[in-house]
C-alpha cells in the first residue's frame, strides 16, 4: 500500500507491534491484524474524497455529521442507500419520523415465484446521520444528493432469500409488540451496520464490558466517548472499529462477496458521477457505514480500478413509497435490544443541548419551521458558530492525516460526575408510572432504585449510571416477582426514556389509492391518519351519501388486515343492504397495509378485482374458491361482468376435480348464489345454469367412488348427495337425465356404517326403499348384538342425511329416540360427545331442523310425558269405513263438476281434450254381483285358492 510509511501512524504502528510481540507467541497473525487495521485507517484518511463513516441510529454519528456539514458545506453528498429510492426522499418533509423508504414488488419476473412479494425498507429516524445528510442536501441550494448503493433489485439478485432476512433479535429482548410488525417481512437496508460478525468477539466484549447485549456495550464504550470528540478523532475511531470488525468477521465467501460487491458498486457510481459532472472530490462527502469505509477492494477511491460491471436489473416492476416505522420495528428488524433506539433518541437530544449544535431538519418536517438564523446560514453558507463560510473552515487534506488514534486509545476514560438530579427524576418518574400500571410502589422504592442504580454502575466500573443500569435497578426493586398489568417495568422504563415513537406518512406523501380512500371517507368526519381505534356511525337511511363510505369500508375489510376496519353493527350479504352501520376504524395504525395496497393499483376496486382474478386463476384454486370470488365480486364490486367471467371459470375448475373434498362449500355457495339470482334477476345467468347442469353429471359420476373412498368424509358425501337432490329439479329442466342419479345410487356399495345410512336415505328419496323397510332395517340393527356397538355410526349417517333428504327429519328423531331407549350405557355414553361435536361442527345448519321436528313430536309438558306414546309405534285404531271413501269420492266429483273452468285448465295442461260427459249413478256392489253371478263364483274360487 503506497504512502503508509510516511509518519502519520508510525507511532501507533510501533506500539501495536510491541503489543503483538508481548501478547502473542510471535509476530504473525495478531501483528498482521493490528497493523492491517492501521493501514485501513491510513488509506481511508488519505482518500481525496472525504469518507464519513457512520453507525446506524447513532447519536454520536448524527452529532458529528451535523457539525461536519456546517463546517465543510459540501456540494455533493454521496449516501449509502439504494439508488432507486432517490425520488422518494423529497417526500420525507411530509411525514413524521420515523418512517421507512420502501421498494415493493407483488409480481416477480426473474426471481422465484415463492419469493413474492418482494419488499425492501430503509428506516430513517431524526437521530441518524443519514437524515442529517438528506436534510442538508435537500434544503441547501446548489447541493446534490446522490444515492450510490445497489438498487432494490440487486438486493435480491445478490443475496439469496435465506440470507436476505434480518439477523435474529437479541434473546434478552422482550417480545415485540404490534409496532414491531410495521416492516412486515421486508428485507432491511441499514446504513452503517456496525456489529461484530465474529460471535466469539462479541461474547468477549460483552463479558469484559459487564453488559448484557451489544446495544448497551456500544452505548457505554463508543457513544459516550465519541459524543464530545472532534471530527478527526471521530473519523479515525470509527474507521478503526469498522476495520477491526471486518478483519475478524468469519470468512463466509457469500457474505464477503456481497459486501465487496456493494463497495465496488458504490465507488463505481461515485467515479462515474465525478467524471460526468467534473466535480472536485474535495467538495464531496461520502457517507457510508464504517464497515464499508475501511474497504480493501481494488475499486476503492477516486483513483481505483474501473473493472466492476454492474449487472442489469431484472424485469420485475418495483413500486416505491414511504411507510410508517417505529423504534420497536427498527429494533426487531435489525436485532437491536428493545428500547435502544428510544434511548438513542434521548441521548441525541441531550447531545444537542450540551454541544449547542443546530441539527438539520427538512422544512415543514413534523410541523417545525426553520428559524431566521437557520435560513440565513443556509443562504450565506456561513458556519453556525463562527460565522465564517464553510469552505474556509475546511482544513487541508494534510491536516486531516494527524494521528488522533494514539491519544484516544491511551487516554483513560472520562469519568462523568453523577447527575443526581437527573437520576432522582428518573427514579421518581418510574415509581409514578409503576403505580399507574398497578404496582404497589412507594417512595421507598424510588430511593431503592436510586441507590441500586449507583451500586450497579459501581459494580460495572462506571462512575455514572447509564439508562441500562437504571433499567436493571428498576426491574429489581419494583417488579420483584409479578407483573400486575399489561406492561412490565422494563417496558415502562423504555416508555419513560422516550417511548416507542411511531412515524406517520403525511397525506401528500401517500400513494394515489390511499389518498382516494381518505377522500372518499371524508364524509365520516374522522381523522383517519390518527393512530388508535375510532368509531364511525353511518345512518344510511337519513344520509344516502354515506352508502359510498359503506362500500369503501366493506372493501377495506376484505383487503386489509384484521382490525383495520371492523364492523360493529351491520352486515353485507347477497341481496341485503344495511340502513345503519357502526365501524371501528384503525387506518392510521395499519397505514403500512393501506400504502402497500397503493402499490397494486390506483383504486381499491382495481386492487380487489386483481386479487379476485389472482385467486380464481391460481394454481391451487378449487371450484369452491372460485365460487367465493364470484360471490365477492357480486357483493363488493357489483360487477356482473366479472362475476360471469369467474363463474364460467368455476365450471372449468369443477370439471378438473377428481374428488368431493370441496362439495360442502360448493353446495353452500351455489345455493346462496341461486337464491340471490332468483330473487334479484329476471332470469338465471347462463354460467350458473351450465354449472348446475355440469355439476349434476359430475357428482353423479363421483358418487359411487365417494361412497367407497376412505378419505372422503361423511359430510362430503352428504354434500354431494345434497347437490344432486337439491339441484335435481333445475338440472332436469335443463336437460339432465334422472337415470344418471339412479344408476349412481345403484352402483354405490359402501362398507362404512355412516355411509351405509346415507345410501339408505338416498334410496328412500328415490323411492327404492319405503320408510317401513327403513324402519325394519334399523330394528334389525338394534336386535343384532354384534351390530349394536356400531349403531351410533349409523345414526351419524342419518344426521348427515338431513342435508340431502330433509324430509327424513321425523325418522331421524325416531331413530335417535330408539337409540336412547335401547342402547346400553357402555355404547350410548361414549357416543354422546361425538353426537354433540358432530352437530356443532358439521351440522350447525341441520340442528334447528332436528330440534324443530323433535319439538313437534314430543309433548310440551312434563306431566304428559309418562302417558305419551311415540307416534311411530303401531297403535290399534278404528277400522276404516268403506262408505267414507265413497262419500269422499262423491264429494270430489261434485266439486269438479261445480268448477268446470279449473278442471278444463288442468286438462289442457295434461293434454286432455275430451268433452264433458254426465256420469249416471251405477248400481251398488251387491246389485252388481247379483247381475253377474258367474264372475262372483270365479272370484270366490280365486280367493279360496290364495
Amino acid at each position: 500500500m503506497s504512502g503508509k510509511g510516511e509518519g502519520t501512524f508510525d507511532a501507533l504502528r510501533s506500539q501495536l507491534q510491541q503489543a503483538a510481540a508481548a501478547f502473542a507467541d510471535g509476530p504473525d497473525a495478531l501483528e498482521g491484524i493490528l497493523l492491517g487495521i492501521v493501514d485501513d485507517v491510513d488509506r481511508a484518511v488519505r482518500e481525496p474524497l472525504e469518507i464519513f463513516p457512520v453507525c446506524h441510529h447513532s447519536p454520536a454519528s448524527a452529532t458529528a455529521m451535523a457539525r461536519r456539514l456546517r463546517e465543510k458545506q459540501p456540494k455533493v453528498v454521496y449516501l449509502e442507500l439504494c439508488e432507486d429510492m432517490a425520488p422518494l426522499l423529497t417526500e420525507l418533509r411530509n411525514c413524521r419520523l420515523p418512517v421507512a423508504v420502501q421498494a415493493f414488488a407483488t409480481e416477480v419476473d426473474g426471481f422465484p415465484a415463492d419469493w413474492a412479494p418482494l419488499s425492501v425498507v430503509a428506516p430513517i429516524t431524526e437521530a441518524s446521520a443519514e437524515y442529517q445528510a438528506i436534510a442538508y442536501a435537500l434544503d441547501t441550494p446548489g447541493v446534490e444528493l446522490v444515492l450510490v448503493d445497489r438498487s432494490s433489485d440487486h438486493v435480491f439478485q445478490w443475496e439469496p432469500r435465506d440470507t436476505a432476512s434480518a439477523e435474529p433479535a437479541d434473546p434478552d429482548a422482550p417480545p415485540a409488540e404490534e409496532e414491531a410488525a410495521l416492516h412486515g417481512d421486508a428485507v432491511g437496508v441499514e446504513i452503517g451496520d456496525l456489529r461484530p460478525r465474529f460471535a466469539e468477539l462479541e461474547e468477549h466484549l460483552l463479558r469484559h464490558g459487564r453488559v448484557r447485549h451489544w446495544s448497551e456495550w456500544w452505548h457505554q464504550y463508543v457513544e459516550l466517548p465519541l459524543g464530545d470528540c472532534d471530527h478527526d478523532t471521530y473519523r479515525q475511531v470509527m474507521l478503526l472499529i469498522g476495520s477491526l470488525f471486518r478483519r475478524l468477521a468469519p470468512g463466509d465467501p457469500r457474505r464477503v462477496r456481497v459486501d465487496e460487491d456493494r463497495e465496488r458498486h458504490m465507488w463505481t457510481r461515485m467515479r462515474a458521477h465525478l467524471a460526468a459532472t467534473g466535480t472536485d472530490p474535495a467538495d464531496c462527502l461520502y457517507v457510508c457505514g464504517a464497515f464499508h469505509a475501511a474497504s480493501r477492494v481494488a475499486e476503492f477511491g477516486v483513483h481505483g480500478a474501473d473493472t466492476f460491471e454492474i449487472s442489469p436489473s431484472s424485469a420485475t416492476k418495483w413500486q416505491y413509497g414511504l411507510i410508517p416505522s417505529s423504534h420497536a420495528a427498527i429494533e426487531a428488524q435489525f436485532g437491536l435490544a428493545a428500547g435502544s433506539v428510544s434511548i438513542a433518541a434521548t441521548v441525541w437530544a441531550k447531545n444537542l443541548r450540551r454541544t449547542g449544535i443546530r441539527p438539520y431538519r427538512l422544512d415543514g418536517q413534523a410541523g417545525a419551521k426553520k428559524t431566521a438564523a437557520a435560513r440565513k446560514t443556509k443562504a450565506t453558507g456561513k458556519n453556525a458558530t463562527t460565522g465564517t463560510t464553510g469552505a474556509a473552515a475546511v482544513p487541508e487534506p494534510a491536516a486531516l492525516s494527524t494521528d488522533r488514534l494514539s491519544g484516544f486509545l491511551q487516554r483513560p476514560p472520562v469519568l462523568d460526575r453523577l447527575d443526581e438530579a437527573e437520576l432522582l427524576g428518573w427514579s421518581v418518574e418510574i415509581v409514578r408510572a409503576a403505580r399507574r400500571n398497578g404496582y404497589l410502589a412507594s417512595t421507598a422504592d424510588a430511593i431503592a432504585v436510586f441507590e441500586t442504580s449507583i451500586l450497579l454502575a459501581g459494580m460495572r466500573d462506571r462512575a455514572k449510571p447509564t439508562p441500562y443500569d437504571f433499567q436493571d435497578a428498576a426491574v429489581t426493586c419494583i417488579e420483584k416477582d409479578s407483573v400486575p398489568g399489561r406492561r412490565d417495568v422494563r417496558r415502562l422504563v423504555e416508555i419513560m426514556m422516550g417511548g416507542d415513537r411511531i412515524g406517520q406518512v403525511g397525506y401528500d406523501a401517500l400513494p394515489p389509492l390511499a389518498r382516494d380512500v381518505h377522500d372518499r371517507l371524508a364524509p365520516l368526519g374522522l381523522k383517519l391518519g390518527q393512530r388508535g381505534v375510532q368509531r364511525a356511525l353511518l345512518d344510511i337511511a337519513s344520509r344516502p351519501e354515506l352508502q359510498q363510505c359503506s362500500d369503501v369500508l366493506w372493501m377495506l375489510r376484505r383487503l386489509m388486515p384484521q382490525g383495520a376496519a371492523r364492523p360493529i353493527m351491520g352486515e353485507r350479504r347477497l341481496g341485503e343492504r344495511s340502513i345503519q352501520e357502526s365501524w371501528d376504524l384503525a387506518l392510521g395504525t395499519h397505514q403500512r397495509a393501506l400504502i402497500e395496497l397503493g402499490y397494486e393499483g390506483v383504486s381499491i376496486e382495481q386492487v380487489l378485482e386483481q386479487r379476485l382474478r389472482r385467486t380464481a386463476y391460481g394454481p391451487h384454486a378449487t371450484a369452491a374458491t372460485v365460487l367465493e370470488t364470484v360471490e365477492d365480486a357480486t357483493l363488493y364490486l357489483r360487477s356482473r361482468r366479472l362475476a360471469d367471467e369467474l363463474g364460467t371459470h368455476a365450471l372449468e375448475v369443477l370439471s378438473r376435480e377428481r374428488g368431493v373434498d370441496g362439495a360442502p362449500e360448493v353446495l353452500r355457495r351455489v345455493r346462496r348464489l341461486l337464491a340471490y339470482y332468483r330473487t334479484g334477476e329476471p332470469v338465471l345467468p347462463p354460467w350458473i345454469e351450465s354449472f348446475v347442469k355440469a355439476g349434476y353429471a359430475h357428482y353423479c359420476t363421483l358418487l359411487p367412488t365417494a361412497f367407497t373412498d376412505e378419505e372422503a368424509t361423511v359430510r362430503q358425501v352428504a354434500a354431494t348427495m345434497g347437490f344432486l337432490f337439491g339441484m335435481e329439479s333445475l338440472a332436469l329442466s335443463l336437460g339432465c337425465d334422472r337415470t344418471q342419479l339412479e344408476l349412481a345410487v345403484a352402483q354405490s356399495h359402501p362398507q362404512e356404517p355412516s355411509k351405509t345410512a346415507l345410501l339408505w336415505a338416498a334410496q328412500v328419496q328415490l323411492g327404492h326403499l319405503s320408510r317401513a323397510e327403513l324402519r325394519a332395517r334399523c330394528e334389525d340393527l338394534l336386535d343384532n348384538p354384534l351390530v349394536v356397538p356400531a349403531y351410533p355410526r349409523y345414526l351419524s349417517g342419518f344426521l348427515h342425511a338431513l342435508e340431502p333428504v330433509p324430509q327424513l327429519a321425523d325418522f331421524v328423531v325416531e331413530a335417535v329416540s330408539n337409540a336412547f331407549a335401547r342402547l346400553p350405557d357402555p355404547v350410548l355414553l361414549p357416543w354422546l360427545p361425538t353426537l354433540i361435536t358432530t352437530l356443532r361442527s358439521d351440522g350447525a345448519e341441520l340442528a334447528p331442523l332436528l330440534i324443530r321436528e323433535a319439538g313437534r313430536i314430543f309433548p310440551g309438558r312434563l306431566p304428559v310425558l309418562d302417558a305419551w306414546v311415540p307416534p311411530w309405534r303401531d297403535q290399534p285404531g278404528p277400522r276404516a269405513d268403506p262408505s267414507a271413501g265413497r262419500a269422499g269420492e262423491n264429494r270430489g266429483v261434485a266439486l269438479l263438476a261445480a268448477h268446470p273452468a279449473t278442471c278444463d285448465a288442468v286438462a289442457g295442461i295434461l293434454g286432455c281434450d275430451e268433452a264433458w260427459e254426465r256420469a249416471e249413478p251405477g248400481p251398488s256392489g251387491v246389485a252388481l254381483l247379483g247381475h253377474h253371478p258367474d264372475t262372483a263364483v270365479a272370484l270366490e274360487a280365486l280367493l279360496a285358492a290364495s
